[in-house]
């Protein structure tokens, strides 16, 4: 029986072939491996450019400002100078997406020097991915058990409630990090908003079972229902927009006047902003009652704080998003006129040709 076994598969004659392939291995990771050492000394190489590359715009830039202030003949020249140097500037940002990235201070402190870039396009919209998709299914988790909440009195569920906004925060700074990393353009607002959301979420875990945690308690759950809610449409605006660029093919490759804005995101936009203001004065409220309750004579440092913290988060989010809406309003105005001239200029095009086409069936005709 054995001598069959041996006769069917003969281990040293296995270990011939097998041999065999692992040369094969051993000269494939050869050549991975100086391919890698080349493709770092390719990325140094664009890094340098780069750098060169700014250095020099800015020089010019400086010089174009000052030029821009005595010579109004060469207008036409200067706006066409300024627009190759804003178009350079966003290939420069473009290829830059494309290199590895040092980590900022906090993924420092938290990870440490791992190297978090992504530099396939791919795996960066699939990280964006998974970010929304962390955020609903929290944001789900957090409805369904402020619902109970509301129907129950149980402290332990309160506490667990109150830690999982305190991870769900504390992970989404990271994730956040991450994404700024491999070329997100967050806001900085929205970034230290989670921060001191951490913060507040950590004071609420530890706010004594008292009268005052008793009178907010109610209005605290509904606002958490309320936020999920928004959390919710937020994800939806946020998959859609990511999805439609990625079937465009176009994740920040627009012209570089309007920085990846399409006039269909302004609608997605206009319809969330409602809700988002009504969030936003929904902390006014708790910034409020806080400040009522901060009166009391059984009130603790956790009522004062929290106030001022909800007051903070009310007004930078305000603030910023006011901001923004301009920004955003005059990046589609600017893409409705450019839509327009481009149109023009394709009829033009379109006419020209027909015209040639004509042009040369008549003169075939003649011959």
């Amino acid at each position: 029986m054995v001598n069959v076994i041996c006769e069917e598969v003969n281990p040293f004659d296995e270990w011939e072939e097998l041999s065999s392939d692992y040369k094969e291995l051993e000269a494939t990771n050869k050549v991975y491996q100086e391919k890698m050492e080349e493709l770092s000394s390719y990325q140094k190489q664009c890094q340098k450019h780069i750098t060169h590359q700014r250095y020099r715009i800015g020089i010019i830039s400086k010089n174009l400002a000052k030029l821009k202030k005595y010579q109004d003949s060469n207008f036409k020249r200067i706006e066409n100078l300024e627009n190759n140097i804003a178009k350079r500037t966003a290939q420069l940002y473009e290829i830059e997406q494309t290199l590895p990235k040092q980590n900022g201070l906090y993924l420092k402190i938290i990870l440490g020097n791992v190297n978090v870039s992504i530099l396939n396009k791919e795996e960066k919209f699939k990280y964006k991915d998974e970010y929304e998709k962390f955020k609903l299914v929290l944001s789900i988790i957090a409805f369904i058990i402020s619902v109970i909440n509301l129907f129950t009195r149980f402290r332990p569920l309160e506490l667990s409630f109150m830690f999982l906004l305190v991870w769900y925060y504390c992970t989404l700074t990271i994730r956040e990090s991450i994404l700024k990393i491999n070329g997100s353009r967050i806001k900085g607002w929205w970034r230290f908003h989670h921060f001191l959301s951490t913060a507040a979420s950590g004071i609420l875990l530890i706010w004594p079972d008292n009268e005052t945690w008793t009178l907010f308690r109610n209005q605290f759950i509904w606002f958490n229902c309320y936020i999920s809610c928004v959390q919710y449409l937020q994800f939806r605006y946020q998959r859609g927009v990511l999805y439609r660029l990625k079937a465009l093919g176009e994740r920040y490759n627009m012209d570089i006047t309007i920085e990846g804005f399409h006039s269909w995101m302004w609608r997605g936009l206009s319809f969330l902003l409602p809700f988002l203001f009504i969030g936003y004065f929904f902390q006014l409220y708790n910034a409020y009652t806080l400040y009522k309750l901060s009166k009391m004579p059984s009130a603790t440092w956790h009522v004062t704080v929290l106030c001022i913290m909800f007051f903070i988060l009310f007004a930078g989010n305000v603030v910023t998003t006011i901001m923004v809406i301009p920004i955003k309003f005059k990046q589609a105005h600017i893409l409705f006129k450019t839509r327009n001239s481009n149109n023009v200029k394709v009829e033009e095009q379109a006419v020209s040709e027909e015209k040639t086409y004509v042009e040369k069936k008549v003169e075939k005709k003649e011959d």
